[in-house]
């Protein structure tokens, strides 16, 4: 049966034979709807990328103030709508290295405080004009200036010189950072014409698709741009992200065809989709986590004895259990686990306490009700996630009082606004990234207000460390700084969950993002042309 099975699997994959006739013939043969899809896949993958058709993607995390400046993009919907019309100068890579994009190489000077980028020649912007050094210049400039409030703010801010030599970019750090091609590869530096400095919302870009419809909180389109460098990417005629933050509205639309693609499947829903016919669930390990944050700053939370009882007061297995389902790991309340090269070994799990809970809470001083805000776009089982934080931090006698917040505007008027709420991070490549970006004091997305001189001082001399043992070291202690005395609860890193239609070909999970690093609309292709 599967010789056979496989031999018309290859038609389809040719275009030699539909998907519907398939099917019939797999089904005929005994063989269940998981097996045949699975089937298709792999031959989709064999015979290679195919030309033509329309991929569409139904994602939460979208929003009607949403901004296609890449300065300003943290929800999927926004990288997803941006890496159609945009491109950074790397890419990570599902084996954790980095895919050249927009630079042809890096060189370091010896002591790493000195880098030089050749940047790629004869690629073109979508409105006509070529790529040179001096754009990538004006970009990382623009993302310097704080008035751009850039999300990579964290990363640029070390960069002390940044000029054009002849074909390259040379770029000199306040300190040495062996990791600067992998911060490079920050989806919010995308290369604009001009740095984006005459119109940062002007999706314009070199990436493999233009951008044809922009509605935020709705829809994005492009249609295939002809002049793309890259013929491994953009195999689509046309893409399309349509807004979906509601999850059985997803479900619904992959179910119909209305789309090929989700993002971020709840756990409690896997088994349900598993049985739809054609349908494909896609999960990877990685980063990403779900989380709890707290603004170190303001009160009450700017008492680390109640940031401790809300820490103790959390039951992380019970959380994995019953939101993740078996689709993640426990977290100790630092953003790093084992994927990370220099993970902190040896740190003592925390578990849930609600005895230290009470007995920290009573030193806090602090009584009365605790203000929490979630939202169903936070994570996917974010308000059953808050509703289980509520119920085990009562058996510690705190009430927290849970406010349900709608999902558009959440990430514009709740995340890194509110003082303690529910959100979640995808993770980085490397754990510089990962600070620079959330937890230094100069970083615009500190969402926990977690700003230490000492701590400060730890990352930027880790960067330079070239000794693999004292650089281990170094960020054992930064993990301790933030899950001892910030603001961050973490009970739970995530896989990655998106679900595929028949017609998707291509897809390779890559632990750094869910959706392939949210390039799925541009590296896949439609098996049915």
């Amino acid at each position: 049966m599967n010789k056979e099975l496989e031999y018309y699997s290859k038609r389809v994959a040719r275009g030699l034979m539909d998907r519907r006739s398939f099917m019939g013939k797999a089904l005929a043969l005994g063989a269940s709807t998981t097996m045949a899809t699975g089937l298709l896949s792999t031959a989709a993958m064999a015979e290679g990328p195919r030309k033509g058709g329309k991929l569409t993607a139904g994602m939460q995390g979208g929003a009607s103030s949403d901004k296609l400046d890449p300065a300003t993009w943290l929800s999927d919907v926004q990288v997803a709508a941006g890496f159609m019309f945009g491109e950074a100068l790397f890419d990570p890579t599902p084996s954790g290295e980095l895919d050249y994009r927009l630079a042809k190489s890096a060189e370091s000077s010896s002591d790493a405080k000195t880098w030089s980028f050749e940047i790629r020649e004869g690629v073109e912007f979508h409105n006509g004009k070529t790529l040179t050094p001096a754009d990538v210049v004006a970009t990382l400039e623009r993302h310097k200036d704080p008035a751009t409030g850039s999300g990579a703010a964290g990363i640029v801010a070390q960069m002390e010189a940044i000029r054009v030599d002849g074909s390259r970019v040379e770029i000199k750090l306040t300190d040495p950072n062996a990791d600067l091609p992998f911060l490079l590869s920050n989806f919010n530096l995308v290369i604009q014409p001009n740095g984006g400095k005459d119109d940062p919302n002007a999706p314009i870009g070199t990436g493999p698709y233009r951008v044809t419809g922009e509605e935020p909180g709705v829809r994005y389109t492009g249609e295939r741009f002809e002049n793309y460098w890259d013929d491994g990417r953009g195999h689509a005629d046309e893409v399309e992200v349509l807004v979906l933050n509601d999850p059985t509205a997803r479900i619904a639309a992959l179910q119909s065809g209305q789309v090929d693609i989700v993002n971020r499947v709840e756990p409690k829903t896997v088994s349900l989709m598993n049985r739809i016919p054609g349908v494909v669930i896609q999960n990877v390990a990685g980063r990403g986590h779900y989380v709890f944050i707290m603004h170190c700053d303001t009160a009450p939370f700017d008492n680390n004895d109640l940031r401790l009882a809300l820490k103790y007061a959390i039951n992380r297995e019970e959380m994995v259990e019953k939101i993740l389902q078996g689709y993640g790991t426990v977290g100790n309340d630092f953003p790093i686990n084992a994927p990370y090269p220099f993970f902190p070994e040896g740190i003592e799990q925390r578990s849930y306490d609600p005895d230290k809970a009470a007995f920290y809470y009573k030193k806090s001083g602090h009584d009365g009700p605790i203000v929490l805000r979630t939202s169903d776009v936070a994570f996917p089982g974010a308000v059953d996630a808050t509703q289980l934080f509520q119920q085990s931090a009562a058996a510690a006698g705190i009430n927290l009082e849970i406010k349900r917040e709608p999902g558009d505007g959440y990430w514009s008027d709740v995340w890194n606004v509110q003082p303690f709420c529910a959100s979640y991070w995808g993770g980085a490549a490397v754990q510089d990234q990962m600070y620079s970006q959330a937890y230094l004091s100069t970083a615009d997305w500190n969402d926990t207000r977690f700003k230490r001189e000492d701590f400060d001082k730890l990352i930027i001399a880790a960067r330079g460390e070239l000794d693999r043992e004292t650089r281990q070291a170094m960020y054992r202690e930064a993990a301790m700084m933030v899950r001892n005395e910030g603001g961050l609860i973490l009970p739970m890193f995530n896989d990655f969950i998106d679900a595929t239609g028949p017609r998707v070909g291509g897809w390779e999970g890559n632990g750094n993002g869910g959706m392939m690093y949210v390039q799925a609309l541009i590296k896949c292709w439609v098996i049915d042309g």
